[in-house]
């Protein structure tokens, strides 16, 4: 809705919805509370209702007038289970399809003025970060870390969208939340943090540690730096985005690592945090210029430690461009 047109109010369990037909206007169901903010968008079809009546009676008449008795309908993969049950509900003789696809086809480039959000978004967070980054120190705990990281993309002027900070052996847990666990001297901290800038996104993730965390740790980042650039050197238009998280994959195997390289080396980014292209074995697509996606190849070793290295990407038609300044060329150690 927000794409299509402007809208970019979350409806949670209230019927709210945009629709759109082949030939003729679209049309909007609203809660009444919303009617104002939904006639800005331009629609002129649009139909509210108020707490304690069925926003279902109005989709019946809409379906009625729009002749949708046994018609294909294409729904948003975000669509709430009880909405969706009750236009089913309404069309038993209705073919409900997931429509995600087909808007992440008419996403998949991101345009000029898209792509300057997602700039924008990328400098925030990497600003916040080196803000935060002098101010770490033992005992602190990753819930603390969180709040400051939070509040400095807040300071940068953007809307934090979620942040994760796993020391010592949380790092092993790619989705770790954060929590109080101590930070101690010689941790290797995987943070991983991003925020909105005109409703665009960003993502990044670092790994550094607090205080010298022995060679090993060292090793290993080094792997993961060498995954992530050649998983980079082979983004240009046209390549399947498999053989991107090929390239990845590959350098982290021959480092003896296979086993540990537990996910996807990337995901498309841009209104939201994850959405095609996925940058992942069996994915034959070619990409496209203007699509924007992650690459964040990792290790992670259970009891110790894990390793990620994230940046946005877009593709362009020389091959690509970094959304994120480079990661450094050797695991950033903050002195304690």
């Amino acid at each position: 809705m927000g794409y299509l047109a402007g809208f970019f109010e979350g409806g949670g369990e209230r019927m709210l919805a945009l629709f759109i037909r082949p030939e003729g206007d679209p049309a909007m169901i609203v809660p009444s509370l919303s009617r104002t903010h939904a006639e800005t968008t331009g629609v002129v079809d649009i139909r509210d209702w108020r707490d304690g009546e069925d926003p279902g009676e109005l989709f019946e008449q809409l379906a009625k007038e729009w002749g949708l008795t046994t018609a294909v309908i294409g729904v948003d993969d975000e669509i709430p289970a009880a909405i969706l049950l009750r236009m089913q509900t309404a069309l038993p003789a209705a073919l409900f399809k997931a429509a995600g696809d087909l808007m992440a086809e008419a996403r998949i480039s991101k345009e000029a003025e898209e792509l300057a959000a997602m700039r924008e978004a990328a400098q925030v967070a990497e600003k916040a970060f080196d803000a935060v980054l002098p101010l770490l120190r033992p005992e602190m705990t990753e819930h603390e870390v969180t709040l400051l990281l939070q509040k400095a993309m807040l300071d940068q002027g953007g809307q934090p969208t979620f942040c994760i900070v796993a020391s010592g052996a949380n790092g092993a847990e790619p989705h770790h939340s954060s929590d109080e666990t101590p930070l101690r001297e010689g941790d290797v901290l995987v943070v991983d943090w991003g925020c909105s800038v005109n409703h665009y996104l960003s993502d990044i993730t670092r790994t550094i540690a607090l205080g010298d965390p022995g060679q090993e740790a060292k090793d290993v980042y080094s792997v993961v730096l060498e995954a992530h650039l050649a998983a980079r050197n082979a983004i240009r238009p046209g390549v399947p985005a498999e053989e991107i998280d090929a390239a990845a994959r590959k350098v982290i195997e021959d480092a003896g690592f296979g086993d540990r390289f537990i996910h996807r080396t990337g995901h498309g980014i841009g209104m939201m945090g994850h959405e095609p292209p996925m940058i992942v074995r069996g994915n034959a697509k070619p990409l496209v210029e203007g699509q924007c996606f992650s690459v964040e190849p990792g290790i992670y070793l259970p009891g110790k430690f894990g390793v990620r290295i994230e940046n946005i990407v877009t593709v362009t038609s020389a091959g690509h461009e970094s959304l994120n300044g480079e990661p450094p060329r050797e695991l950033t150690v903050v002195a304690v």
